[in-house]
């Protein structure tokens, strides 16, 4: 996961693999093709039009699909294609798009006031507070949203500035038979068929710059927008990925490792699974709540298969193993480096030190922090701190509770009531609470103790029935109190609120101890991961800082690979293999049309005459992890040829310990996109906005 300051080194390894485009051309992130690659704050997007159609995942646009959706209209189930503009639908207050413009390198002015502070604490603060004062002045001029990004732990520090699109709309998604073909089933599996792709546009004011969606809105004209591949993906092509991955860990010290897949992974995955039975459950008895669940739902779902994934890859790879002599071998060789060495060994202490502490009270932290999260709990605890947080100057206010996230605050607010339900909330706290009274006595918060006054069942029920009197779950009593003082909170009758006020002495306790502990971190890591950086130069190895939801680039060929089981896995899937999986039920159902297509062989010109139809999904060698989804896939030319939305099971562990061998990027290829635009959920209007306008003459001469 190569970040763009480094591709000057990786110019010969990105020639060797078949590029065909000079790769200076991919270190200017405004030119073609990059600076048509954008961020959706947690999925990767890019613009195929002049005029603002943006191109991801249907599993990304899938919170908006379910914010527009209700049981007597689900988009979720039916899909959505916009008749024109003037129908495309509002992908929530929420929704952003983040158009990269500019990298500065700010290492010295974090590294500068980090040194300059006396104590762990003291330098969490002075981090914070240089941030706070780079991030104001990149966004001194409105519409633009900067962000300041660590790597290697600290050694580097960079600032991003983003246009900032606030008004992003819904204009197409398949069915959800064809965007989430195979469902929970083939998540993360191979061989895979799913069309997970959508469609959104980006709108601004009439100037041409960001504002809040409004029906006068116009559709935004980016300086650079992907064309579609115009030759035809094989086996073997060089492909490329330029996306946001998440995070990913394969620098973590082993015993970080060792309370991911001891405890973190099996514990939290056991709750996820828990807590999607219990609304799926409701789900069946109540459709409303099946709709305004869904998202929440899919993303437990995605999760803890991940979970299960990671820990059976780690299981494969002995990746605890692995793990341990990398980390004896970094330690060995600091012995001989000296005063230096001795220092990083010194931090690597420093952070085995703070992992047994984060320990210590990770059953507290995990059950204390989701039952002040979920539904007006959750909502109580937002607004009263920022209430708090209103009291201060902006630039001292906590991250999060500035003047520039109130937007985002209150489109939380605003949308609560398409994703909350009364009697679902209630079913959730009570989990939770339940959960609260299992941990160990030294580990209870003596304010939820007070606040519950009981430690058994009658005390659950008596807390939930007293909660069922907030007035939260009202969007007008929750926009009164979006604008209310810290003492009217203090003084509220609310039983929500009063949880919160209860709370607030302990959250803001807790949060000074991980601050402290953050600014131990802060002196050890990035010593510690120099050194681990320097080993791995002295062995001729590339070093890339681990994923931190930044730009980054990675390259490979179309590629298939052989599981342990000693099948082998070709690079693509076919058309007809989509009709022979359809059962007609969940999650194999696809639409009666599409079937009717397969099997008249309706190709409609997009069939590869090496595979004697049109590929579905296709395998690559890529490196990839959460947040890539919806990153394009482009060829040696840097053509679009497909999107990045999974990776294979075998895959999943290697964002502790990777797995070159195993590991393979799964994408929906463009052809089989463009096949179900023009056979499945028409939009001949979309084709010819991305260039594409013959494909109404391909469906006719198919006919």
């Amino acid at each position: 996961m190569w970040v763009p300051q480094q591709l000057p080194e990786i110019a010969g390894p990105l020639k060797q693999a078949g590029l065909k485009l000079d790769p200076a051309q991919l270190a200017d992130l405004t030119g073609d093709p990059m600076g048509a690659v954008v961020s959706l704050g947690g999925c990767t997007a890019s613009f195929v039009s002049p005029q603002g159609l943006v191109v991801t995942n249907h599993h990304c646009a899938y919170g908006a699909i379910q914010l527009n959706s209700t049981p007597e209209k689900n988009l979720m189930k039916d899909g959505f294609v916009a008749a024109g503009t003037a129908e495309e639908l509002s992908a929530g207050p929420n929704a952003r798009i983040y158009v990269l413009e500019s990298i500065r390198d700010v290492t010295a002015q974090m590294q500068a006031a980090i040194a300059a502070a006396d104590g762990p604490l003291a330098r969490t603060r002075a981090a914070d507070a240089m941030e706070k004062t780079l991030v104001a002045e990149c966004e001194a001029e409105p519409g633009y949203r900067c962000r300041v990004a660590s790597f290697m732990g600290g050694a580097a520090y960079r600032l991003f500035r983003n246009l900032e699109i606030k008004d992003v709309r819904l204009v197409y998604a398949p069915q959800g038979s064809v965007g989430n073909y195979g469902g929970e089933v083939d998540n993360w599996m191979w061989p895979r068929h799913t069309g997970d792709f959508a469609f959104y546009r980006a709108y601004v004011g009439k100037d041409g710059k960001p504002a809040a969606y409004s029906p006068d809105n116009v559709p935004y004209q980016p300086r650079r927008w992907l064309k579609l591949a115009d030759r035809p993906l094989g086996a073997g092509d060089f492909v490329m990925v330029a996306g946001y991955p998440g995070r990913t860990n394969r620098y973590a010290l082993l015993d970080e490792f060792r309370d991911t897949a001891e405890w973190t992974y099996p514990v939290v995955g056991g709750h996820y699974k828990r807590l999607v039975a219990l609304v799926e459950a409701e789900g069946k008895r109540n459709p409303e709540i099946a709709v305004k669940y869904a998202n929440t739902v899919r993303s437990w779902q995605n999760a803890m298969k991940n979970y299960d994934g990671q820990l059976d890859g780690f299981k494969r790879i002995g990746a605890a193993a692995a793990k341990q002599a990398e980390e004896q071998a970094v330690l060995a060789w600091l012995r001989g480096q000296g005063a230096k060495g001795r220092a990083a060994l010194q931090a690597h202490r420093t952070l085995v030190a703070l992992a047994a502490q984060a320990r210590a009270t990770r059953e507290r932290d995990l059950v204390f922090g989701q039952l002040r999260s979920s539904g007006v709990l959750g909502a109580a605890a937002s607004l009263y701190r920022l209430a708090i947080e209103k009291q201060k100057p902006d630039v001292e206010r906590e991250l999060g509770y500035q003047e520039r996230d109130l937007p985002s605050i209150e489109g939380a607010l605003k949308q609560m009531d398409r994703r909350w339900h009364p009697e679902m909330d209630r079913k959730l706290v009570e989990y939770w609470l339940r959960e609260y009274l299992k941990l160990p006595a030294a580990q209870r918060v003596a304010a939820v103790d007070a606040w519950l006054g009981g430690n058994d069942e009658a005390a659950v029920q008596r807390a939930l029935d007293t909660l069922a009197g907030s007035r939260l779950g009202n969007l007008e009593a929750r926009m009164q109190w979006f604008a209310a003082d810290r003492a009217a909170f203090e003084a509220s009758d609310d039983p929500a609120i009063r949880f919160a006020v209860a709370v607030m002495p302990t959250v803001l306790k807790l949060e000074e101890e991980a601050k402290i502990r953050t600014g131990e971190a802060l002196v050890a890591r990035p010593r510690y991961l120099q050194a681990v950086a320097d080993y791995k130069k002295s062995r001729g190895q590339f070093v890339y800082p681990d994923a931190n939801s930044t730009l980054r680039i990675t390259f490979g060929n179309v590629m298939g690979y052989t599981k342990a089981d000693g099948s082998v896995q070709t690079e693509f899937t076919r058309l007809e293999e989509v009709a022979a999986k359809a059962t007609g039920e969940e999650p194999f159902d696809a639409p009666k049309v599409q079937l009717e297509a397969i099997a008249a062989k309706r190709y409609a010109g997009l069939d590869d005459p090496r595979l004697g139809t049109v590929p579905v999904n296709f395998l690559s060698d890529l490196d990839i992890t959460g947040g890539n989804s919806g990153s394009p896939v482009l060829d040696a030319y840097g053509r679009l040829v497909g999107l990045a939305f999974d990776g294979n099971w075998e895959s999943v562990s290697s964002n502790w310990v990777f797995d070159p061998t195993m590991t393979r990027m799964i994408a929906v290829d463009q052809r089989y996109m463009r096949w179900i635009m023009q056979e499945v959920m028409p939009a001949p209007a979309l084709l010819a906005e991305m260039g594409v306008p013959s494909a109404g003459q391909g469906v006719q001469a198919a006919e």
